[in-house]
């Protein structure tokens, strides 16, 4: 079925919602991992359509049903500093860690209590970062790179240079397929934190 590419919207965010979910466990589902599915989306996907400095673009069937999505911030610290003030400690509120059984919501119920601080070294090295996710279905056809290179022009346009992502170690093809494109390791930072200087990315 023929996919296209369009800007993200609040309408979204149950897609994207699921998509993160199905996708949360190094790329496959993670359906099986929470009792409240619906964290992973809450914390990576979701706040990138309704949060100030944020950008967003989703791969849709002609039958309307989003299979993928690319979302960021443009300005990484306003993001950081508006979601820790309004928005992780209501969801903290909502999802205490008294009332999980299992691990993987255990760890989402302490991360909304004490979100992780970025390393300025990351933050420096570009002010807007990503997220993308394509379900395994619709993966390996070559929309992830046309995702990214969709948002670098986006990125570009608002007089933006270069782009940095957090990849889950454990999923491997990630890595490979951001380092093909030409993301690498920001000196300083952790090797997970990936950077991407639009002027070397790979055609």
């Amino acid at each position: 079925m023929p996919l296209k590419i369009r800007r993200a919207c609040i309408d979204d965010a149950p897609a994207l919602s699921r998509i993160c979910l199905l996708t949360a466990d190094s790329g496959g589902t993670a359906e099986h991992l929470h009792e409240f599915p619906e964290l992973p989306g809450l914390v990576w996907a979701v706040p990138y359509v309704t949060l100030p400095t944020t950008w967003g673009f989703v791969l849709e069937e002609d039958d309307g049903k989003v299979v993928g999505y690319i979302v960021g911030s443009l300005d990484t610290a306003t993001y950081e500093n508006f979601a820790r003030k309004n928005l992780w400690p209501v969801l903290a509120k909502r999802y205490p860690l008294e009332g999980m059984s299992l691990p993987a919501d255990q760890a989402y119920a302490r991360l909304l209590q004490d979100f992780r601080q970025l390393p300025q070294t990351t933050l420096d090295f570009a002010p807007a970062h990503l997220h993308i996710d394509i379900l395994v279905s619709h993966q390996g056809r070559g929309w992830g790179r046309r995702l990214i290179e969709h948002a670098a022009r986006h990125l570009q346009q608002e007089g933006i240079e270069g782009v940095w992502l957090i990849m889950n170690p454990r999923n491997i093809a990630a890595g490979s397929f951001y380092r093909k494109l030409g993301f690498e390791s920001i000196m300083g930072s952790p090797t997970n934190h990936l950077g991407l200087r639009f002027g070397t990315m790979a055609c």
